[in-house]
C-alpha cells in the first residue's frame, strides 16, 4: 500500500468523513452535531478529531446510531467562516463545536439558540463570548487556555532560554479575537522584562512570507508565536522561516516545534479535545450551556528542539532543559 502524501491526505480525509451513515439499528433521537474547523486535511486536525470522536464513543456516542457529525472546514480562507457558520445554522443542528475564538464569533454571530461549546478558547470573557468562567450565560461554553496567562510565560520562558534577546516581535492573527487581549498582557510582560515588543499582524501566508525578512531587518533576536489557526496549518513555513532568518521561537503550539520551531509552552490540546466531549455530552442530555461553567486547561507541556537550538547557534540552559516534557535531538 502506498504511503506516499497522495495516501495520506486520501486517510486524513477520509478519517474525517466515515462513519457518518445511519445505522440500520437505530434506536431513539439521532443527534446531529456541527463542527467548525480549519482544515481537514491537516494531520493535526485530523488526530485532536479523532481525539475528540474517541471520547464521544466512550461516552455512549456512536456514529449512524445516535450522533452525526456535519464538518464544515474553512479550508486556510478563514473569510469563509462566517458562511460556514450559517450553513450549519441552516442544518439545524442540535450543537455546534467551534474550536477557538475565530471560530466561536462568526457561530455566535449566526445563532442565540443553538448550543455552542468551544475547545480552546484563549480569552472567552474578555472577548465577550461569555459572561464569567463561572456562569457562561447565554448559549455558549467550554474550555479555555487564557492565552493572557499563557503568552507572558512564553515570553518569560523565550528570554530564559534567549537572555540577549532584548527586542522580541509577537505574531499575531488580527483575526483572532483572542490576541487582542494577550497582546496587552504581553506588553506588560514586555515591559516588567525590559524587552521591546514588535507586534506584527499576521493573517495569510502571504503575510507570513513578508513578515520574516521585516523582523529581520529591524533587528528583532526572538519572535514570539500566539496560538492561532493559521500558525498551526503554517507550522512548517513558519519553522523554515524562522530559521532562515536565524530567529528563535516560541510559541503556544508543540506542533510548531515538532516542525522546527525552537520552542513551545502549550496546554495539552488532546486533553482539551477529550474533555470537550463531555460537554457535547452533558448539553445533549439536556444540560444548559449557561449553567455549565467553563473550565481551564490543567496540563501543560514545555517543548524545546534542541536540533533547532544547535543550527541557531544556541546553548539552552540546562535549567530549562530539565523543565522540558519533551526534548527532541
Amino acid at each position: 500500500m502506498s504511503n506516499g502524501p497522495a495516501s495520506i491526505y486520501r486517510r486524513s480525509v477520509a478519517a474525517f468523513a466515515a462513519p457518518l451513515a445511519v445505522g440500520a439499528q437505530q434506536t431513539g433521537k439521532l443527534y446531529r452535531v456541527g463542527v467548525l474547523t480549519n482544515k481537514t486535511s491537516d494531520p493535526v486536525e485530523v488526530r485532536l478529531w479523532q481525539v475528540f470522536r474517541s471520547g464521544l464513543r466512550e461516552l455512549g456516542w456512536i456514529e449512524g446510531q445516535n450522533i452525526l457529525i456535519e464538518f464544515r472546514a474553512a479550508e486556510g480562507d478563514t473569510a469563509r467562516l462566517p458562511e460556514l457558520a450559517h450553513d450549519l445554522v441552516r442544518l439545524k443542528v442540535d450543537l455546534i463545536v467551534a474550536r477557538a475564538s475565530l471560530f466561536v464569533q462568526p457561530v455566535k454571530e449566526a445563532t442565540s439558540s443553538i448550543p455552542i461549546v468551544f475547545l480552546n478558547h484563549a480569552d472567552p470573557v474578555g472577548t465577550g463570548h461569555v459572561a464569567s468562567l463561572a456562569r457562561p450565560g447565554g448559549n455558549i461554553t467550554g474550555l479555555a487556555i487564557l492565552m493572557t496567562d499563557l503568552a507572558p510565560k512564553g515570553l518569560d520562558l523565550l528570554i530564559s532560554a534567549v537572555p540577549m534577546a532584548k527586542r522580541v516581535a509577537v505574531l499575531w492573527n488580527p483575526d483572532t479575537p483572542s490576541h487582542i487581549p494577550a497582546l496587552k498582557t504581553v506588553e506588560e510582560a514586555g515591559r516588567r522584562l525590559r524587552v521591546q515588543l514588535q507586534p506584527f499582524g499576521t493573517r495569510s501566508t502571504g503575510d507570513l512570507e513578508g513578515a520574516f525578512p521585516t523582523i529581520a531587518r529591524m533587528h528583532a533576536q526572538a519572535v514570539l508565536v500566539l496560538g492561532s489557526a493559521i500558525f498551526l496549518a503554517e507550522r512548517q513555513r513558519v519553522a523554515e522561516l524562522a530559521i532562515k532568518h536565524r530567529l528563535p521561537t516560541m510559541s503556544m503550539l508543540k506542533d510548531l516545534v515538532e516542525a522546527g520551531g525552537l520552542m513551545s509552552y502549550s496546554p495539552n490540546w488532546d486533553d482539551l479535545y477529550r474533555r470537550g466531549a463531555i460537554y457535547v455530552d452533558k448539553i445533549l442530555k439536556g444540560a444548559k450551556p449557561a449553567d455549565l461553567p467553563v473550565e481551564q486547561a490543567t496540563k501543560f507541556e514545555l517543548a524545546i528542539n534542541l536540533k533547532t537550538a544547535k543550527a541557531l547557534g544556541l546553548t539552552i540552559p540546562p535549567s530549562l532543559l530539565q523543565r522540558a516534557d519533551q526534548v527532541i535531538e
